[in-house]
């Protein structure tokens, strides 16, 4: 598509989109065939399915795009990418958008993916592997303790075919494993950090 084909969809939010989202620049090529939702196995419980929240961001609905709940509802089975007539990186965008809009506090802190995602990574952070107990735990028990009994018990078939598949064992009680140097990793992380807050202070 031409420079003058798409000069007509480049509102400010495009171009902020463009330049602070992972593959933003190619919301633009969307032509809106509905193919991504069809193809989503959760497609029916999305607020805007992806196809709108492109046709939103062209649109200039700032507001409206980076409050939704949809680009949190993308569990990256990737069925979007792999039947888009465009080869478009719908879930890589979606991912991105659920970023910017955490990173611009757009996003309630009790929305369920949004609080798992930060029990995850707060979990891998610590020794560079995740520990399904603690991450599991700390799941049941973030709305206090009476509330993770009932989560636990509701849940407890599931933690019993955790134990037979082995993916929790004494070794995850004790504290699991871990990688070599964790500090290592967190001091990696940070600067990808530092490097993306200097990136973003230059675009604004």
């Amino acid at each position: 598509m031409s420079d003058m084909n798409t000069a007509k969809y480049r509102t400010n939010f495009l171009k902020e989109v463009e330049a602070n989202v992972e593959e933003g620049e190619w919301v633009k090529m969307c032509m809106q065939c509905g193919v991504c939702a069809g193809s989503c196995p959760l497609g029916k419980h999305w607020e805007h399915p992806p196809q709108e929240i492109f046709m939103m961001i062209r649109a200039g609905k700032r507001e409206e795009v980076l409050t939704s709940d949809s680009m949190w509802m993308c569990t990256s089975c990737y069925n979007c990418i792999a039947r888009c007539p465009r080869g478009l990186p719908i879930t890589h965008i979606m991912h991105g958008l659920a970023t910017y809009a955490k990173r611009l506090g757009k996003i309630s802190e009790k929305q369920p993916t949004n609080e798992f995602s930060q029990i995850f990574w707060d979990n891998l952070m610590k020794k560079g592997r995740v520990n399904e107990l603690k991450m599991g735990l700390s799941m049941y028990f973030k709305d206090g303790f009476g509330q993770g009994i009932k989560n636990a018990l509701a849940n407890q078939k599931l933690g019993q075919n955790m134990m037979k598949a082995k993916r929790m064992n004494a070794m995850e009680i004790m504290g699991g494993h871990g990688v070599s140097s964790p500090g290592d990793l967190q001091k990696i992380i940070a600067k990808a950090q530092e490097i993306e807050d200097s990136n973003i202070q230059d675009q604004s």
